[in-house]
């Protein structure tokens, strides 16, 4: 992808540069490790309450923090979290490596032509928040649009059963 050019509309806080987010989760140890796998590095500090990931590449601060209160965790609220790769093959290659992990997988990989087209998988993570892993096309998955715009999947054997 293309980075954009700058726009002139001014940011509401000037000269940020990291994206932070506060996950609560159900399991703390689960969840790290599902994290830890998804971004191929270890916490930056990991204490009973929390662990929380630096992800320079993503200049993301990723802190998950244990439910103490008790009450049902609303993993509606945030529809999803997205990370994009590179390509087709990133994502299927993202599929495999979720299916030997154990992670469970909404959405197999496939391309989608509706809105923004891209090439995606769906997995959920031990929480129950979704994640979408995607990749942009390019033109020549772009020409391969079937003419009703139905979903391709990706991986033989994933298509949904039809009666």
């Amino acid at each position: 992808m293309e980075p954009l050019a700058p726009d002139a509309t001014p940011k509401l806080i000037p000269g940020n540069d990291e994206f932070h987010i506060s996950l609560r989760v159900a399991d703390l140890a689960a969840s790290t490790a599902f994290y830890t796998r998804l971004f191929g590095i270890q916490p930056k500090d990991r204490e009973a309450r929390y662990s929380t990931f630096i992800v320079p590449w993503l200049k993301l601060n990723l802190v998950l923090l244990v439910n103490d209160s008790g009450e049902k965790l609303d993993t509606y609220s945030l529809y999803h979290l997205g990370l994009r790769v590179p390509d087709k093959v990133a994502v299927i290659a993202a599929y495999h490596t979720a299916l030997g992990a154990g992670t469970e997988v909404v959405k197999p990989p496939r391309s989608t032509w509706h809105g923004l087209p891209l090439h995606e998988l769906w997995l959920r993570d031990p929480t129950g928040y979704l994640l979408e892993i995607y990749a942009e096309m390019t033109a020549a998955d772009l020409a391969d649009m079937p003419a009703d715009k139905a979903a391709t999947f990706l991986v033989p054997g994933t298509e949904p059963v039809t009666a």
